[in-house]
């Protein structure tokens, strides 16, 4: 999939098939992000299983600024959002939207009836992007991620979320 898509800040962007090329940028911008980030051992085994893993980008040719990605896997007819990430320089610009769009749009063209994704209860904007987007809450599951600060020690649960396709 590659398309050309233009926001409201009329920053040209598109979408592209994340690459080995891509990854020390990749996990860079992941680390950059989260207090608990893959590691580019995550993204290489995505990309070796095939999973759906796209990037958007802004700019073109070699100067092209990497603005986020996405890694979905698909099942028999639902598709697990992985992980999506938008560079926090780049956040509360609709980037992450742009993103879901393109990853609805790839799972109803796989048959699948269903996008479903855990995210961190601590989370309240992301969780707040996915519930103004469509996805609703179906559950909770107990000391899924490492505890979410620097220093701090345990588990922290996840929400379940899902967005009927």
């Amino acid at each position: 999939m590659n398309a050309v898509l233009q926001s409201v800040h009329a920053l040209e962007a598109q979408l592209e098939a994340m690459t080995p090329a891509w990854l020390d940028a990749v996990v860079q911008m992941e680390q950059s992000a989260y207090d608990h980030p893959w590691t580019k051992g995550n993204f290489t085994d995505s990309l070796k299983s095939g999973y759906q893993a796209l990037l958007l980008t802004g700019g073109t040719g070699p100067g092209a600024e990497l603005l986020g990605y996405f890694v979905a896997m698909k099942g028999v007819d639902e598709v697990h959002l992985l992980n999506i990430t938008v560079a926090p320089v780049h956040q509360r610009q609709g980037w992450a939207r742009v993103m879901l769009d393109a990853l609805a749009i790839w799972a109803r063209g796989q048959g699948a009836q269903w996008l479903w994704l855990e995210v961190r209860v601590s989370n309240t904007r992301a969780r707040d992007v996915y519930q103004r987007y469509g996805f609703r809450e179906v559950g909770l599951r107990r000391n899924y991620y490492p505890a979410g600060g620097t220093g701090l020690s345990g588990r922290e649960d996840a929400v379940v979320m899902s967005f009927a396709l």
